[in-house]
């Protein structure tokens, strides 16, 4: 349980979570750079940021979709 208190205070980093989340979007993410980010992100951030790049691509797939029907 502290290890997990512990890994909630980290400093959030966004532009690193977004690179993260990005590669492991494409599955694109390393090994050594898997274990890095491990260690260095704050996991609320990062399940922020999936969830928002996740909506992001769905408006995005709609939009395309929209646009492609005419």
């Amino acid at each position: 349980m502290n290890d997990l208190k512990q890994a909630a205070e980290r400093e959030p980093g966004v532009l690193a979570t977004v690179k993260a989340v990005g590669a492991s979007f494409f599955g694109v993410r390393g090994g050594k750079a898997h274990a890095s980010d491990v260690t260095r992100l704050n996991p609320v951030v990062v399940i922020a940021v999936g969830v928002a790049l996740a909506a992001v691509f769905v408006v995005v797939l709609v939009v395309v979709a929209s646009v492609a029907a005419g």
